[in-house]
């Protein structure tokens, strides 16, 4: 285990007795309350020093009431220094009211509109990037969820937005369940040319064989997202508790830990801690 505390940039918080989210009907492992106690005993020894929400796809129209909720509960848990909050970016120019409300609430760092769900030429709508682009304005970056079919149109979407700082969720949800590597690999090198654009190391438990992963099946995919972008724009995430699906959290962290061990002491702090407090400004 680590022997100083990290910083989660990927926390999920949620209670469907609060907030609706209709995707975790047909997940009755996930279909329950997650809030700060149960994160607290999934970390068990991990130390977590920081944490950073991520929007939860909650049902349309209670986004802001999502980030307005997680902000109360950051006064009882002052662990989370910022939120991701979720908007409709694709209405284009008409969603800047909505950014400037999340943007009112301190701890709401960046958006998150959730990707994976939709076509591969969704991004790259006219409105849809209109709306990214507005982001700066408001001194907030853009997480990118995409499942890894989606990361060549992704590539064109970011480099329409030079001035959008971007960070790729769950290294692009490469098929690490049948160990394919192609096109991810090259797409993943195009898409680390582009200096606005860092990756979160997370979600890879669920995106390999949820039941008999091996650490030896996640490191080939580690080493190439640190190679591709570098020890400076890549950072560890919990991606807590969709994860639990297929992992308990101090597993995850020891995996990382594994894998990485061939960096420096300083290095391996700059993913677990010092990348996501400038990347976030927490």
């Amino acid at each position: 285990m680590l022997d100083y505390p990290i910083v989660d940039t990927h926390v999920h918080l949620w209670d469907p007795s609060h907030l609706r989210y209709s995707w975790l009907d047909d997940i009755p492992l996930l279909n329950q309350r997650y809030l700060l106690d149960e994160y607290r005993k999934a970390c068990g020894e991990v130390h977590v020093e920081q944490m950073v929400f991520v929007q939860c796809e909650c049902d349309a129209g209670q986004h802001v009431q999502e980030a307005e909720w997680v902000s109360g509960l950051a006064r009882e848990d002052g662990r989370i220094r910022g939120i991701v909050a979720n908007a409709q970016l694709e209405r284009g120019a008409p969603v800047d009211e909505d950014l400037e409300t999340l943007a009112r609430i301190p701890l709401v760092k960046g958006i998150r509109r959730l990707l994976q769900p939709e076509s591969v030429e969704f991004c790259l709508q006219p409105d849809f990037i209109e709306g990214v682009r507005l982001l700066p304005s408001h001194g907030l970056s853009f997480d990118i969820c995409i499942f890894h079919p989606q990361l060549a149109n992704a590539i064109e979407f970011v480099r329409q937005c030079p001035e959008v700082s971007f960070i790729l969720d769950h290294i692009g949800k490469p098929d690490i369940r049948n160990q394919v590597f192609d096109p991810w690999k090259d797409e993943m090198k195009t898409l680390a040319e582009m200096p606005n654009v860092c990756c979160k190391v997370s979600g890879l438990v669920t995106e390999a064989d949820m039941e008999r992963w091996t650490s030896e099946d996640l490191k080939p995919y580690i080493d190439h997202v640190i190679e591709c972008f570098g020890i400076d724009r890549v950072m560890y995430g919990g991606d807590w508790p969709v994860a639990f699906q297929a992992t308990d959290y101090p597993r995850w962290v020891e995996t990382l830990s594994w894998a990485t061990s061939g960096l420096s002491d300083a290095e391996r702090r700059m993913l677990f801690r010092d990348n996501a407090i400038a990347f976030y400004r927490l």
